[in-house]
């Protein structure tokens, strides 16, 4: 793994280590507030930010084990464990989804006492504070296509919304009255499908990354045109792409003058490897295969 990719691992772990900490004060707060202010949509709330907090260790610790550099067990090095990192906590959010609805509903149909008004101004700073870090987490791990990064900014995200919706439910609970102090357990009904949707989303494309699904159509041209660019080259018959991490493994097969000596087809070969590099450090190596082209 080169420096630029390990520097990249460094910030992903960084993120996740922060969003660890961010989530435990917050699964708190809202728990506590909860149970204090006769809210368990508030509860079932920092239940789910508590779950963040080991999703984010999960991402945490693959993005560590990631980063780790090939090896004689691991040639094409560590960079799975970033996915798989991905799909645990995906699994992870659709179970607590399944039990966090299970438990609303038979909230529902239980006495309730109705919630605290102050309950609404935890929920403000967990919305605005959620949604900023959705979007700046987001962010870098589009920018570093990291699958497991996305994902605990999904984290981020889900809260907001389930903080929003107990915003509504709490509120309507506490402006209807009596008839309405289940509105903040339906409210809850409601955070569990979006959690639920939220998991389903993020698991598609950590499968797609553990299954070695082709990369975006852009970036196998790109990699065509880095050949081509290279004199002597005629042709690119083959190439073939996969991400492990961060990192991408080529494979691609470059048509030369049939005529042309071993030697210079294996310089070709090793200038075509540079070529492709230099445009894009996330390649880590490139396994070329020399052909006669079709003149």
């Amino acid at each position: 793994m080169g420096g630029t990719s390990r520097s990249v691992w460094q910030i992903g772990a960084r993120v996740a280590l922060f969003g660890m900490i961010v989530n435990l004060i917050f699964a708190m707060a809202k728990i506590l507030g909860g149970f204090f202010g006769h809210a368990y949509v508030l509860i079932a709330d920092g239940i789910e930010s508590a779950l963040d907090v080991g999703g984010s260790f999960v991402i945490w610790g693959g993005l560590k084990v990631a980063s780790r550099p090939p090896d004689a067990t691991h040639p094409y090095g560590h960079g799975k464990a970033e996915p798989i990192a991905a799909v645990i906590v995906a699994i992870g959010v659709l179970a607590a989804a399944v039990g966090l609805a299970i438990q609303s509903v038979r909230e529902i149909f239980l006495p309730h006492h109705g919630p605290a008004p102050y309950t609404l101004g935890i929920l403000i700073v967990v919305i605005v504070v959620k949604e900023f870090l959705f979007r700046y987490v987001n962010r870098i791990g589009r920018d570093v296509e990291s699958t497991a990064v996305q994902t605990d900014a999904w984290h981020h995200r889900s809260d907001a919304l389930t903080s929003a919706a107990a915003f509504i439910g709490i509120s309507v609970a506490l402006i209807g009255g009596k008839r309405w102090q289940s509105a903040d357990d339906w409210a809850a009904l409601f955070a569990c499908a979006v959690i639920g949707a939220n998991g389903i989303r993020l698991l598609r494309p950590a499968f797609y990354e553990i299954m070695d699904t082709a990369p975006r159509a852009k970036f196998v041209r790109s990699i065509c045109q880095a050949a081509t660019s290279v004199p002597g080259v005629v042709e690119v018959e083959k190439c073939r792409a996969r991400k492990m991490g961060l990192d991408f493994y080529v494979d691609l097969h470059v048509g030369v003058d049939g005529n042309m000596s071993v030697h210079e087809g294996h310089e070709i070969a090793h200038r075509v490897k540079s070529a492709i590099q230099q445009s894009d450090s996330r390649v880590a190596d490139v396994l070329v295969h020399i052909e006669p082209a079709k003149l």
